[in-house]
């Protein structure tokens, strides 16, 4: 079972498109236990994410996990795995090498050359500086982590520039998203931004790639891949099925955005998953209205309950924006695959068709 495990709801940092309300509640080891217990309880592994809040406010939480999670790996004979999203800022030495021992990928939260435009301090100093010292410290301890970018419409005339500066930093894998939220204010001349933004990004990708240096650039290599294999991004997990957030208080819900919504209440670590309301949830799920007669639906992000959530309100509702943006997204992947392919067919094919970056 995987488990994402909200060690706190607190935050150093105050990034203005955030969507999670902080406070100062900590997960206790009883609770974390038990959610260790769980996640052993079924299946064929146990996985973990440690996220938040920030995590790193938690480090010794981290380290208890791990030590926990030995015994009950050697009790069941199940492999455990772990994974972590951090801001970075708290980013010790210590943390990393035992990242490297227990094989955890981590993900850094860097807006690169955007960051101090929207991801500052909580007494308004920027993160730029701190970050940046963590992604090199990161990258020496583990150089295939990835980094997730945020572009807020503040700040997206820097999304190109921002990807090409990651990837000097050292970067192979880099995924990015727009803000999302009803914090997040968008107009016409935002859109045509991103849009322009996302262009010239993809531009570096392709450049990159047909130079035999490749990386992994979500928004347009998913595109593409989802295309060639068949592969819908709606299969993925819609509520509750294939990672399920934990609160420090141990209740369990279906999604993160869902966190504090007694309708999306799993259950909890001590009780378990309540099944009948695991089912009632997915029944309840349709695909939205507006999506149903779309040709490009099968390549469209629209299941996604919590980006819906966060843009309308509502888990089977798609916004306007999201819309227009995952059309513009599989037109600008669909226009990168044919360039690439008529430059070199041949390292097309091995990039696409094989494994991916290593195969550039």
């Amino acid at each position: 079972m995987n488990l994402t495990l909200h060690l706190t709801d607190g935050c150093n940092l105050a990034c203005s498109y955030c969507t999670q309300k902080h406070g100062s509640a900590v997960m206790t080891e009883e609770v974390l236990h038990a959610a260790c217990r769980l996640a052993f309880s079924e299946g064929t592994h146990a996985g973990f994410c440690f996220f938040g809040g920030e995590p790193l406010l938690c480090e010794d939480l981290i380290f208890e996990t791990m030590d926990f999670c030995r015994s009950l790996a050697a009790e069941t004979g199940k492999p455990v795995c772990y994974r972590m999203t951090t801001n970075g800022t708290l980013l010790s030495e210590r943390l990393l090498a035992r990242a490297a021992a227990e094989h955890m990928e981590i993900a850094l939260s860097f807006d690169g050359l955007m960051q101090d435009i929207c991801r500052r301090f909580r007494n308004g100093a920027g993160s730029f500086a701190e970050t940046e010292a963590a992604a090199m410290r990161l990258l020496a301890a583990l150089p295939d982590s990835t980094v997730m970018m945020t572009v807020a419409p503040q700040a997206a005339d820097q999304f190109a520039a921002s990807v090409r500066y990651l990837y000097a930093l050292g970067f192979r894998s880099i995924h990015a998203v727009p803000a999302y939220g009803k914090q997040v204010c968008r107009d016409d001349a935002a859109r045509e931004t991103l849009r322009i933004q996302m262009q010239k990004a993809a531009a570096f990708f392709s450049e990159c790639l047909l130079a035999g240096a490749p990386f992994y650039f979500s928004p347009v290599e998913s595109k593409i891949r989802g295309l060639l294999t068949g592969s819908s991004p709606n299969e993925r997990c819609h509520l509750g099925f294939t990672q399920m957030p934990v609160t420090p208080d141990g209740r369990i819900y279906a999604c993160n955005q869902f966190i504090g919504d007694d309708a999306y209440c799993l259950g909890n670590v001590f009780d378990g998953i309540d099944r009948k309301q695991r089912t009632a949830l997915a029944i309840r799920y349709a695909p939205p209205a507006r999506c149903r007669g779309c040709s490009l639906k099968s390549r469209c992000l629209h299941s996604c309950g919590c980006l819906n959530r966060m843009e309308t309100g509502d888990a089977a509702q798609v916004s306007d924006f999201q819309c227009s943006f995952e059309k513009m997204l599989i037109c600008l992947a669909d226009e990168t695959a044919a360039h690439l392919i008529e430059a070199d067919k041949p390292r097309f094919d091995r990039y696409f068709r094989q494994n991916g970056r290593n195969s550039g």
